[in-house]
């Protein structure tokens, strides 16, 4: 289920780190966490989706493995961005 094409370029614009930057990690984090938000109210409505569950576990575990890149390059960079995307409670 891929985000719309403004919704995208809104949150790039929020989280790129200089002007044409498209996949910094940040960006990258912040994309995955808004379809990992679409696809969780998804599978509120529809819980038999197994696909749909199935990718949702994917998405999930390449954030993870970002976060924690990040996390070990830039600890301050990681803790700005869990902190605006208000992950990790």
């Amino acid at each position: 289920m891929p985000l719309e094409s403004q919704a995208k370029q809104e949150i790039i614009a929020t989280y790129r780190t200089h002007g044409k930057d498209v996949g910094s990690t940040e960006v990258q984090v912040a994309v995955l966490s808004r379809r990992i938000g679409d696809l969780t109210e998804h599978l509120k409505g529809h819980h038999k989706d197994h696909s749909s569950r199935r990718g949702l576990l994917i998405l999930v575990s390449r954030r993870r493995r970002l976060l924690r890149y990040l996390r070990n390059t830039s600890p301050e960079r990681y803790r700005n961005l869990i902190k605006s995307l208000g992950l990790r409670g």
